[in-house]
């Protein structure tokens, strides 16, 4: 039995993600803001810190996997999308990662969002900081942003940390990756449906397959933790039923 780390273990794409990793017979320390093995906030360096302490005490040793998947949608304050978002997870990625090296067959996955595809390639303005961990100056680019395009922008950062990452954890075993999941049904995006500001470009947003389950989306990351996905990392791969392929239909 492994022991493993969901992170927004409480509910949509990270509650299902746990379901899916106990039921493959492993350990599963959940992390969020309630209802969960470690309770804590990520959305403060304080916060991150006390969650990476927590799941050091609860783990040992060492962990197998860690599944970064708390995350906050554009119904909220940019800043704290960011802080959530990026910091959140990359915060517990590098914190918890010697407890990965130490253990067997070790695999990381972020959770990022098919929205990276939909924010101006060019507009560096809130990835840089986030990418160079300087919480002070992505505070201060996403005051100019509205939320929609801070969550795309957060997520975007997110892949590019993983990629970055990925060659030098691979030297240690430990595989990384990211999924980048399009309209799947949480309470995230009911949100979004909600929000009259939002909703026309949600339900307008193109889904070649539609609306899909949270499961499918646990299907795949369980893929990448297990023995099936042992030679993939580095990767950023598309849970959006096409979404992606209709809006950038030339990039791969």
């Amino acid at each position: 039995m492994g022991v493993f780390v969901v992170t927004g273990s409480a509910g949509g794409i990270g509650g299902a993600i746990a379901s899916k990793v106990e039921a493959e017979g492993h350990r599963v320390i959940g992390v969020d803001l309630r209802h969960a093995d470690v309770e804590a906030d990520l959305s403060s360096a304080a916060g991150r810190r006390a969650a990476i302490e927590a799941v050091t005490d609860e783990a040992g040793a060492s962990l197998d996997g860690l599944l970064v998947c708390a995350g906050l949608g554009p119904t909220v304050a940019g800043d704290l999308i960011v802080q959530v978002n990026y910091f959140g997870a990359v915060d517990l990625l590098d914190g918890l990662r010697p407890l990965l090296a130490a253990g067997t067959e070790p695999a990381a996955v972020a959770i990022s969002s098919n929205s990276l595809g939909t924010v101006p390639p060019d507009d560096r303005s809130l990835i840089d900081p986030c990418l160079a961990g300087d919480v002070d100056a992505a505070m201060a680019a996403v005051k100019e942003l509205h939320p929609a395009f801070a969550y795309g922008m957060s997520k975007r950062a997110l892949a590019l940390a993983v990629r970055r990452r990925a060659p030098e954890w691979a030297g240690e075993g430990i595989r990384l990756n990211a999924l980048a999941p399009g309209p799947i049904q949480t309470p995230l995006y009911q949100a979004t449906l909600d929000d009259p500001d939002l909703a026309p470009f949600v339900e307008d947003f193109p889904s070649p397959m539609g609306v899909g389950a949270v499961e499918a989306v646990a299907e795949v990351a369980w893929f990448l933790c297990s023995a099936a996905g042992r030679h993939v990392t580095g990767e950023v791969l598309f849970v959006d039923g096409g979404t992606d392929a209709v809006l950038r239909p030339d990039v791969v």
